[in-house]
């Protein structure tokens, strides 16, 4: 089974392909367009060498036609070019001797180096009307280009020029960019041999983050280096990890929260259940009297349980976001003395005291910061409730007892919390946790602090 190639191996290929790809496709581009501008220039330069000598050997001609026919003019000027290899064509009877048709070519009547019988193709000497026609051939001495051209009526004379330098220089040139694309390719993979290496380091610190985070070590970050891709993977791996070990702490608090809650409300329903025990066994006494006080303790310790039991049926209904919500217009002044009116409490009121809120929920809060403050702190209590600010109604309940000890005060709306004094009542410890929830529900919140006796805070938004 073949073994997959890992993400370096992946990036070095990658970089390596893409290097040969460009490499390869601008040294043919380059080659090519040398190529061709060389061949034009050679072309031009052969073109031109024939041109000029086709007017020289006619002008020869002229200064020499009463001494000799035409092919004789011609070839004495052609044999003073040395160097150069020729052959001349003659389909007219007035200029010289007739050139001969063999299997389809014309022999030369006269040429440099014998002759070159095949080399001018007989549909191409008569189709040749008037100019010159450029085309390769090979040689026994190499490849050439033919420049073939009329010099006088009938009278056709063709140049061979060699291309062999021209294909060295050719092939000089294809080897020094296959030099330099070799050299190109090598550098461009040792580079995506680096490039990899730094990647493929920064996924492998990745991943053994992720495991070390999967083993529980929840304070494990990846350094943010740069502000590439794999930054932005770090910035994300470090809030992910940020938000997993807030949540599993939540989680931790919440089960700490929950066995002390559970413990709470056993120690809780011990007392109750243990007064009604004893208090039924009371029941069957013969004496009138303890009869009617273990009915009356069997009647309280049942209001107490039952509270009890409202109470932690409310506290599911909020753990469980099942809370029921039925807002409506509220005026805060009137809730507050539907609570206060049998009290000896201070009412104060500014601006717009109205508020959108479920009047329920709103008289849990009142009644049990109220009741809290005749109970636990000391007269006079006041409720100042203050409309002023156009989004908010803030309502303050303040009483001038010994207020709320300082080390629970950041702990007071936690749920079955009591102090010393609260201890001795029947209280279960849920009323002021109770009473958060419903601030929470409303969009406000409940705070508390200290001033010359316990200020508590109800803030909450007007909404419409």
């Amino acid at each position: 089974m073949t073994r997959r190639l890992g993400l370096r191996g992946v990036v070095v290929l990658t970089v390596v392909l893409v290097t040969v790809v460009t490499t390869v496709s601008m040294a043919a581009t380059a080659y090519l367009v040398q190529a061709g501008a060389t061949r034009a220039r050679f072309a031009a330069a052969a073109q031109a060498s024939f041109d000029s000598d086709a007017q020289q050997a006619h002008q020869f001609l002229v200064r020499t036609e009463a001494r000799q026919s035409a092919v004789e003019g011609v070839a004495e000027y052609m044999r003073a070019r040395l160097g150069l290899t020729w052959a001349l064509v003659n389909r007219t009877a007035t200029s010289g001797p007739l050139s001969a048709v063999t299997d389809g070519r014309y022999v030369p009547v006269e040429g440099t180096g014998g002759h070159y019988p095949g080399q001018l193709p007989q549909s191409t000497v008569e189709g040749l009307d008037r100019g010159s026609v450029r085309y390769p051939v090979d040689t026994p001495e190499g490849p050439m280009l033919v420049v073939l051209g009329e010099v006088e009526p009938g009278l056709l004379l063709a140049e061979f020029y060699r291309t062999r330098g021209l294909d060295e220089e050719l092939a000089a040139l294809r080897a020094v960019l296959a030099l330099v694309a070799a050299l190109v390719v090598l550098l461009g993979g040792t580079a995506g041999v680096f490039a990899a290496r730094g990647v493929q380091r920064r996924v492998r610190t990745a991943a053994l983050a992720a495991r070390r985070l999967g083993d529980g070590a929840l304070d494990t970050r990846l350094p943010v280096e740069g502000r590439d891709e794999l930054a932005d993977l770090a910035g994300s791996f470090n809030a992910m990890a940020r938000r997993l070990g807030e949540s599993i702490e939540q989680l931790r608090l919440k089960d700490v929260q929950q066995r002390r809650f559970a413990a709470d409300v056993a120690h809780d329903l011990r007392t109750p259940l243990a007064s009604l025990i004893a208090a039924t066994d009371g029941l069957h006494s013969p004496d009138e009297a303890d009869r009617t006080r273990s009915a009356e303790l069997v009647g309280s310790q049942a209001r107490r349980l039952g509270a009890l039991v409202e109470d932690l049926l409310e506290i599911s209904r909020f753990d469980a976001g099942a809370a029921e919500f039925r807002p409506e217009i509220v005026d805060l002044e009137a809730l507050v003395a539907e609570v206060v009116e049998s009290s000896q409490v201070e009412v104060e009121r500014t601006g717009d005291v109205a508020v959108f809120g479920d009047p329920r929920r709103l008289l849990t809060v009142v009644r049990n910061l109220v009741g809290n403050a005749l109970r636990h702190g000391g007269p006079p209590v006041t409720v100042t409730i203050d409309g002023d600010a156009p989004d908010v109604v803030r309502l303050r309940v303040a009483d001038h007892g010994p207020g709320v000890p300082e080390e629970l005060l950041p702990v007071v709306f936690d749920r079955f919390v009591r102090g010393d004094r609260a201890r001795h009542t029947e209280g279960s410890g849920l009323g002021l946790a109770i009473a958060r929830e419903n601030a929470r529900l409303h969009g406000g919140r409940l705070e508390v602090r200290n001033d010359g006796g316990a200020r508590f805070t109800l803030t909450l938004p007007r909404r419409t």
